[in-house]
Parts: C-alpha cells; sequence; structure tokens
C-alpha cells in the first residue's frame, strides 16, 4: 500500500471527480453504469469498461482517503 501514500490527494481529487460526473450531461456515466448494474442490464463489455473507468479514480480516492484517517503504525 506505499504507492497509496505516493499519490497525491489534490490531483487524485480533481481527476476523481472529474471523471465521476463526466459527462456532465445528461447524466454521469458512473451513475448511469450503477444503475445498470443495480438493474442487473451491465452486459456489454464496452458498459463495464466504463463503469470501471469512470469508477477507479474515486475507489482510489476512497481508498487514499481511509488509508490517511488510519493511525500510522
Amino acid at each position: 500500500m506505499k504507492w497509496l501514500d505516493q499519490v497525491p490527494l489534490a490531483p487524485l481529487a480533481l481527476v476523481a471527480l472529474m471523471l465521476a460526473a463526466a459527462p456532465f450531461a445528461p447524466k454521469p456515466h458512473l451513475l448511469e453504469k450503477l444503475q445498470m448494474l443495480a438493474a442487473g442490464q451491465l452486459r456489454r463489455p464496452i458498459d463495464v469498461f466504463d463503469l470501471f473507468l469512470h469508477g477507479a479514480p474515486l475507489a482510489v480516492l476512497v481508498a487514499k482517503l481511509v488509508r490517511m484517517s488510519l493511525p500510522s503504525a
């Protein structure tokens, strides 16, 4: 997890929030793909790729924030 400590927070937050919200209209891809996943309609490879592309930076940001909040050993 050392690599996570080396990732700068501000650029990661910017990339994560931009990709999570893109495209801004009519509905963000991440929200659309999560709704498809919940409905069991996430079947095409491009949809799975979109979910990963738009969600991965946000997952890394959450992991970094959780790691920062834990007391260091």
